[in-house]
């Protein structure tokens, strides 16, 4: 049985990555790529759908123990490992170099700290989301396990031997041994990959994440969780492309057992509009630059049928199937791979990416005619489109609606192009679009406020609240301190806070379908809830803001990192993870309290 989410660390190479959990189990792995078939997913299944397990010896009838400690080696994304047993202690260091066009690697280096400990690597190799056995045979002393196009090898100092499908080493190291095990991806079709050198590949990356890090230019009292959250997103990003995955992982559910499990391997729009800002906000402007050239490419010839989503080389289709041989997280069907709502009508993404376009030419990167060409293009169809009904930024899957926070966007789509012909870096009817941006923010503030409650509502007519009307003073659609906004923080404060005090996304209804068009309920939204803490603080709540903020940094693992969101009934993380959309409102919100000086200690 696959750990608790929070059980999991993150490495990567900047084109996939693999969950470890406590137990030393890598049950999670993509190759090549973020959006590839998983080699193990044990994940989502059992141990037959492919894990590697690789810590002290156990008895077969006994759980394999878990590592007494664990941690990143400084800032960097080097997982380091170690078990306290009967006969000594262990460090096991994980990581996957940064790679050019080299073949993917996972390396795993075992390093006896005192004592002598017996150790034991299991490696089950099954390809296709753990549906296909690979053949799996030796060539000059190498171990390659081969399927169709793929075929992964394991390169090691030690003896390795075949059992039930599963390639073994048994072992014992020693104070001050080190031994190694690489397993690298190669179509199956080339010649073997490269032998590795696995400790020039631990110096290589720990000097690649301290370079990069050295480049983030906030310094205050939250620059721990700023940095980790950092590399997170970096680790996130799809270094030949520029794209950004939401995150590395498919159908980690919402609510436990149920069928809220959505493929987030992908570039929404938006989430990576949001990570360019905070990119852009804490120095990045190379990543910055590289999403934005992404965004062109992906979007080039067909701005006016913008999708929410694409693939992390930009791609259009990313249809949605059923892996029904996978009996999901801990029941949680159904499995899917692809997602559905990609060709959904959004129309807040829109005011999305044109927010990430103006930032990034208020902050100085280098201007670009095509972006600017871009931008003027999506206000044109909105010009006859915004009023239209969509399914929003939540992807409802229920009928469309005219969604509050989908307008409010459309209004900052319109203001931000308005201000790029202001500076003289574009033309374009001016006249014209200041009369639009004033037809969309009358008709919000007529059609999408409830005068009684004193709150804008989810759509317009109707009584539910939702959080992303959070965004609304954040986005300078109002200001903080106008009467709405502050009964509209309050309202949701009231409405959507669970008993802990954090944020749901808008009200779900257990075994009916709500607005979403889902059965079963979920759990907090972690952006939503780092959204009530900006809220809060500029509303001049500060003491309330840090609070609250603190409590989110409390939900982290050990490691730093955040998922989708919290169950407050199970008190543990869920939905896919590392999720970028919790990352990067943590880095908004220190980055805010920090300036208004709110902050402990």
């Amino acid at each position: 049985m696959a750990g608790r989410i929070e059980d999991y660390a993150l490495i990567g190479d900047m084109q996939t990555a693999a969950l470890v959990c406590r137990d030393g189990t890598v049950d999670w792995l993509c190759l090549p790529r973020f959006d590839s078939h998983a080699v193990f997913a044990g994940l989502l299944g059992t141990e037959e759908h492919g894990f590697w397990r690789l810590g002290p010896a156990h008895s077969p009838d006994a759980q394999p123990p878990t590592a007494a400690r664990r941690t990143y080696r400084g800032d960097s994304l080097i997982l380091e490992s170690e078990w306290d047993t009967p006969r000594g202690t262990v460090r096991v260091t994980d990581f996957m170099p940064p790679r050019d066009t080299d073949a993917p690697q996972l390396v795993r280096i075992v390093e006896g700290v005192s004592g002598r400990v017996p150790m034991r690597s299991a490696l089950r190799m099954r390809f296709s989301y753990g549906r296909v056995v690979p053949w799996v045979h030796k060539v000059d002393g190498r171990t390659v396990a081969v399927a169709g196009p793929d075929s992964v090898w394991l390169d090691t100092s030690t003896e390795t031997f075949g059992k039930d499908l599963t390639t073994y080493s048994d072992f014992t190291v020693a104070p001050g041994e080190r031994i190694a095990f690489t397993i690298s991806w190669q179509p199956s079709h080339k010649e073997p990959p490269a032998l590795p050198e696995p400790e020039n590949a631990l110096v290589a990356t720990q000097d690649f994440w301290r370079e990069w890090v050295e480049h983030c230019t906030y310094h205050g009292p939250y620059r721990e969780s700023v940095v980790r959250s950092l590399i997170t997103l970096k680790a996130l990003t799809y270094a030949p492309t520029g794209g950004i995955v939401a995150a590395p992982t498919t159908s980690l559910p919402e609510d436990i057992g149920g069928s809220r499990n959505w493929d987030y391997r992908y570039t929404w729009l938006r989430d990576a509009a949001i990570t360019l800002s905070s990119l852009l906000r804490t120095g990045y402007r190379e990543e910055a630059r590289a999403w934005r050239e992404w965004l062109l490419r992906a979007v080039a010839g067909d701005p006016e049928n913008l999708q929410i989503m694409y693939g992390i080389a930009g791609e259009r289709e990313l249809g949605e199937a059923e892996l029904d041989w996978l009996p999901g997280y801990e029941g949680s069907t159904p499995v899917r791979a692809g997602n559905g709502a990609a060709h959904q009508l959004q129309l807040d993404v829109y005011g999305e990416v044109t927010e990430a376009l103006h930032l990034a030419h208020m902050t100085g990167l280098a201007r670009s005619d095509y972006a600017s060409l871009l931008q003027l293009k999506l206000i044109r169809y909105l010009e006859s489109n915004w009023d239209q009904p969509d399914e929003g930024i939540w992807e409802v899957r229920g009928p469309r609606r005219h969604f509050v926070h989908s307008k409010v966007m459309c209004w900052v789509a319109v203001d931000r192009t308005i201000k790029l012909i202001e500076s003289g870096d574009a033309d374009g009817p001016l006249e014209k679009w200041r009369e639009l941006r004033d037809d969309i923010h009358r008709d919000v503030c007529e059609k999408g406020y409830d005068k009684e409650r004193n709150t804008f509502t989810q759509s317009y007519g109707s009584k539910e609240l939702d959080a992303s009307l959070l965004l609304i003073p954040q986005m300078g659609f109002l200001p903080p301190d106008d009467k709405r906004v502050i009964g509209t923080i309050e309202a949701i404060q009231r409405e959507l806070s669970t008993p802990d005090g954090f944020i749901l996304r808008y009200p779900t209804t257990g075994d009916d379908a709500g607005v979403d068009g889902l059965e079963g309920d979920e759990g907090a939204f972690l952006a939503c809830s780092f959204w009530m803490a900006d809220d809060l603080a500029m509303i001049g709540r500060v003491d309330e803001a840090r609070k609250l903020f603190e409590k989110l940094l409390a939900l982290r693992n050990d490691l730093g990192l955040l998922a989708e969101e919290w169950d407050p009934q199970s008190q543990r993380q869920v939905g896919n993870f590392p999720q970028a959309f919790s990352h990067v409102p943590l880095i908004d919100t220190a980055l805010r309290l920090t300036a208004s000086g709110a902050y402990g200690g």
